[in-house]
């Protein structure tokens, strides 16, 4: 792996030119929505057909903002967009690790997520996301509630429900995706409220399977649907199910891989009494899905929340909290995908930027509607170089890349 933390780039990266975003400006110029004289970007590189690669600075009195974007024309043939993950939905894994495993040509940073646990001692931090995942059409996991999440607070109508999402229509879009299943035995029907989570509604029952790994699943039944930091149930319940009937039952949820095929079924107070009614070999069928607002199917889905809509910043933005931010933005209804991060380098003098700061820069950007994705020491731009290994392009503030939960990563068929 390669990774440009000091001043090192490559050969295509030093050729480009700095032009100011307004008409008449420098060589290579480019011109955007909403510009002013002082955004300025460098000349695009092409990195796959439909896939180009740029830098922008903009000087603020506090210092300069300097990113990378990829720009990306979700229309082109040889272009798809998928979540990157761990092997496992309870765990983390540099950015550069997730897009060298797929060949990416480039990815970001991904969904908030469950980064320590120091509120409750004793308990793993299980490192999964906070949103819904899909990957390649696949649920991994849905949204744990909006008082169980990591990251800054969420402005007014926001949820954990939101995501980004690439339909199968190769059209991006801002959604929100729900779980909805259900537990049956023969005798009832009760609703399935999580879905390989750290973190389940009150009275719920939620269930794990071999993708969520090894990590405890105690997590789950810590904290309140408003209080992240209440304490850990201690009514609960475990189920495992194998072959669609109860294999083991237990008091407190467990830890360790679950077969494939398996499911093992975590409920807390009313959903632990539930689980708590059933007995081994009993019959057990349970159903999951995550169901979005929108018509279509979702290729890929990662969580975050809007800070732009139709080309206006969402109400009740932070505009207090600087720092470095990670963005997805979507324009020409769809068809282009933006994926951008900011440098962290200090000894530049870079600054960050607040969360109704980074509604301005997508829009002016050329985005008509865009996510917030993880930011601080998480925030990671990775490309593929010339060699076909992944490098990272940003300084990440930590001055080394953070383990993440997921990224968004491009791929090309090229």
């Amino acid at each position: 792996m390669k990774q440009r933390l000091g001043k090192v780039r490559t050969a295509a990266a030093v050729a480009v030119t700095w032009g100011v975003l307004v008409g008449g400006g420098a060589a290579g110029t480019t011109r955007a929505a909403a510009a002013d004289d002082t955004l300025t970007r460098s000349s695009p590189v092409r990195l796959a057909p439909g896939v180009t690669y740029t830098e922008f600075r903009m000087p603020l009195p506090r210092g300069i903002v300097h990113g990378h974007l990829l720009t990306v024309d979700l229309a082109a043939p040889e272009v798809s967009v998928d979540l990157l993950h761990p092997a496992a939905v309870a765990a983390r894994a540099p950015v550069s690790e997730l897009a060298g495993a797929r060949d990416a040509v480039g990815a970001v940073n991904g969904d908030f997520f469950n980064i320590s646990e120091a509120q409750h001692p004793g308990v793993a931090a299980t490192g999964s996301a906070v949103g819904p995942e899909v990957s390649s059409g696949r649920d991994l996991k849905g949204p744990v509630p909006d008082g169980q999440r990591f990251g800054p607070a969420l402005p007014p109508g926001a949820t954990t429900k939101d995501v980004l999402g690439i339909g199968y229509d190769h059209r991006a879009r801002l959604d929100r995706l729900a779980l909805r299943g259900a537990v049956r035995t023969p005798e009832a029907a009760w609703p399935l409220r999580g879905l390989n989570q750290y973190a389940l509604p009150e009275g719920g029952i939620g269930a794990y399977t071999a993708r969520w790994g090894q990590v405890s699943r105690e997590r789950a039944v810590c904290g309140t649907d408003t209080d992240r930091g209440a304490g850990c149930d201690t009514d609960t319940a475990e189920v495992t199910i194998r072959g669609g009937r109860v294999a083991e039952t237990a008091g407190r949820p467990g830890a360790g891989e679950i077969e494939p095929g398996a499911v093992v079924l975590v409920g807390r107070e009313e959903g632990a009494r539930r689980l708590r009614t059933l007995h081994v070999g009993e019959r057990v069928r349970i159903s999951s899905r995550l169901v979005g607002r929108l018509p279509g199917r979702l290729r890929c889905a990662v969580g975050g929340f809007p800070v732009l809509r139709h080309g206006r910043p969402a109400d009740g933005l932070d505009s207090a909290a600087v720092t470095m931010r990670t963005s997805a933005g979507i324009a020409d209804r769809g068809r282009t995908l933006f994926l951008m991060a900011l440098d962290g380098e200090k000894e530049q003098h870079q600054t960050g930027l607040t969360v109704r700061e980074l509604a301005d820069l997508m829009a002016r950007l050329g985005a008509r509607d865009a996510m917030d994705l993880d930011g601080g020491g998480s925030t990671t731009f990775v490309t593929r170089d010339q060699d076909g290994a992944p490098q990272v392009r940003n300084h990440p503030t930590d001055g080394k890349e953070r383990p993440v939960a997921n990224a968004v990563g491009v791929l090309s068929a090229d």
